[in-house]
């Protein structure tokens, strides 16, 4: 069997990995289902989805908050349930409903949460939350609920961790703190730590001021995964207009996610956009052909309506890859 060197390298560099992972609860309601993801090191890796698509499900389970009931969740190659109180303290986590001990001040939280991390850098906790216009003398507990998100994110970049995850880090935060925030990720990475983060979000925006990787998930699925750029660049909005009354019956292209014909105008979104195989298409005696960028706010809205109309993707895991091997093929 041949084999993918680079996938597997990237494999092997992954500091967040799921394998299969799949967790259903009461009633039949399906939290993940098969999930396979990969955090390559040194990555900012953004996890989309509509809300209640398993996005938080998945990170409860890569921190040991929840078993799953098969499969494998391993952050820096281990178990995070069984992982000793070093590996633990490389790791920043926020989760999406983060509660903080509300009769602290600022200043008590951080002198707290020092004792359990050997990298604190009480200096950034201190410029950021004046940055952020966080009294380090007031009590959490008098913080609003964005000023409580903010704190919760300091918490987890302070301790300069290996491994940041954020679980819709930007909840409950207006545009300006939504800013503020991407900066203070992107600060973090600048520090020369190497950190690698996986964020979760709902919020496209997000994904394109930071992210270089990306998931789509959906129905505790993976839709889509791998580099933004590339992401961006397999998927096209393609229109044919064929000299006859309508195309040629059984007409398609490789990886059309969606498909409409108006008499001879033939349109589609395809996430395997090939420009060899629309080079020969313009060949074709009387066709016009018309290529389009798609944002990824669409390309994100066409994944998820391409599978919410019971179509398939093929494989649902890693459509990027099977674009690889989909390239030579021919209409």
């Amino acid at each position: 069997m041949r084999v993918n060197q680079e996938k597997v390298k990237h494999l092997k560099n992954a500091v967040i990995q799921t394998h299969e992972l799949t967790k259903s609860f009461p009633g039949g309601v399906v939290g993940v289902s098969s999930l396979n993801l990969q955090v390559p090191r040194g990555s900012v890796y953004g996890l989309i989805g509509r809300n209640g698509a398993g996005k938080t499900t998945a990170i409860r389970l890569l921190m040991g908050l929840l078993l799953p009931d098969r499969g494998s969740a391993r952050v820096l190659g281990r178990d995070f349930r069984t992982s000793p109180r070093a590996l633990r303290a490389r790791v920043g986590y926020v989760s999406q409903s983060q509660q903080l001990p509300a009769w602290m001040t600022l200043n008590e939280l951080f002198r707290y949460a020092a004792h359990f991390y050997d990298r604190w850098d009480s200096d950034f906790a201190r410029d950021r939350a004046r940055a952020w216009g966080l009294g380090e003398d007031r009590r959490v507990g008098e913080f609003s609920s964005g000023e409580q998100r903010k704190a919760a994110i300091l918490l987890a970049l302070a301790p300069r961790p290996e491994v940041v995850i954020l679980d819709e880090p930007g909840a409950g935060l207006d545009p300006v703190a939504r800013r503020e925030l991407i900066d203070a990720l992107v600060e973090c990475i600048a520090r020369g730590d190497g950190a690698s983060i996986l964020f979760s979000t709902h919020i496209i925006s997000d994904i394109e001021r930071v992210a270089d990787q990306v998931g789509v998930i959906d129905r505790g699925r993976m839709v889509a995964s791998g580099p933004l750029e590339e992401l961006q660049s397999r998927v096209r909005r393609i229109q044919l207009i064929f000299p006859g009354e309508t195309p040629p019956e059984g007409f398609t292209v490789p990886g059309a996610l969606r498909v409409e014909v108006t008499g001879p105008v033939f349109t589609a979104v395809t996430q395997f956009y090939d420009p060899a195989v629309i080079e020969a298409l313009r060949q074709e005696a009387g066709v016009r052909v018309q290529v389009f960028p798609v944002g990824l706010e669409d390309i994100f809205l066409e994944l998820i309506g391409h599978i919410n109309r019971g179509d398939s993707l093929s494989p649902v895991s890693d459509p990027i890859d099977n674009a690889r091997e989909l390239k030579t093929e021919k209409l």
